[in-house]
């Protein structure tokens, strides 16, 4: 008897790396991107997510990596003060500060920081967003966030495939120049930038996926792949029970979903094996007991503990919190 279809499931290409426990991982890019490196991030992988803060557009994106590559400090003159607020048109608001120093600090720690990882990444995790991008008139520079100053300071278009090809093959080829281990994942994030209306967003995701598929096609696969995020959502996913309240984002359960096919396809079969060791451990690790000097409460940190360094011992790079 034939079984039913209820989905229409999208074909995942073959990966012929895949990332592990002990690799390091670069996730950059829109808000898709904090949620699938947050998985990561939450099971001990080796993770840096958005270095700038969430970034939207392909241009912000590559801008940021540039400035890593060249391990290139901010500087006063980078910051524009609005509303009381220090901020850089580089990076998200969450860098920003009441005073110029503290954001030059957060801003710089991160750089030097995420300078250092990139260099030593083996995976590194491209999501576009958008093809619309904001160009401040006054530096004619394209900014990551606008912090909120008058939309009239800002000359807005959308990106052509060309524009963004062109970027990334310059910037592709000095990434394997610093990094020659480091493998380029791109993604097309699936949350619609329904700001631009229906048609306009599916003119901007059509322009970053004919991209990308450029880039690939110039690259070859050896150094750069594509992960369907998009397609999956957009495919597997058609209805809104795997949205949020807003219809617009997509709800946790969607989330999980393309975890799960990110997990089979892109985490190596030792790393896949010791998921859910870790899964027990953190469960573990947050369980807080109702009286903490209970003898019960007291063998089951030492029964933790004892699996946590069985497992640090055969995977040094997987750190846990210190059981209380």
């Amino acid at each position: 008897m034939t079984k039913n279809k209820f989905q229409t499931a999208v074909e995942i290409p073959q990966f012929p790396k895949k990332t592990g426990y002990n690799m390091k991982n670069m996730f950059m890019g829109s808000c898709f991107t904090e949620k699938v490196g947050g998985k990561m991030e939450a099971l001990k992988f080796q993770t840096d997510i958005n270095p700038f803060g969430i970034t939207y557009n392909p241009a912000s994106l590559a801008g940021g990596i540039w400035r890593l590559l060249q391990n290139k400090e901010f500087q006063k003159d980078d910051l524009i003060e609005h509303n009381g607020l220090w901020h850089s048109f580089s990076h998200h608001g969450n860098f920003s500060s009441v005073s110029a120093e503290e954001t030059l600090q957060k801003i710089n720690e991160r750089v030097g920081y995420s300078s250092v990882f990139l260099r030593n990444a083996d995976f590194l995790f491209l999501t576009f967003g958008t093809a619309w991008v904001y160009e401040y008139k006054k530096t004619g520079k394209v900014v990551s966030n606008c912090h909120k100053i008058p939309e009239n300071e800002f000359r807005r278009y959308r990106l052509t495939v060309d524009e963004i090809v062109e970027e990334y093959k310059n910037l592709l080829c000095e990434i394997k120049k610093e990094n020659q281990n480091c493998r380029v994942i791109f993604t097309v994030s699936p949350i619609r930038h329904w700001k631009d209306g229906a048609v306009e967003n599916q003119r901007s995701k059509a322009t970053l996926l004919l991209a990308i598929d450029k880039i690939l096609a110039e690259q070859g696969n050896e150094n750069c792949s594509y992960f369907p995020a998009y397609e999956i959502v957009m495919d597997e996913l058609r209805d809104y029970r795997f949205y949020a309240d807003d219809m617009i984002h997509i709800s946790d359960v969607a989330i999980n979903h393309i975890w799960e096919i990110f997990e089979k396809n892109l985490i190596d079969a030792e790393s896949a094996k010791i998921i859910p060791q870790v899964q027990k451990i953190n469960k573990a690790l947050h369980h807080r007991p109702f009286n903490k000097n209970s003898p019960e409460y007291i063998s089951f940190l030492k029964s933790t503990s004892k699996k946590v360094k069985e497992l640090e011992i055969k995977f040094p790079n997987i750190n846990f919190e210190e059981i209380e």
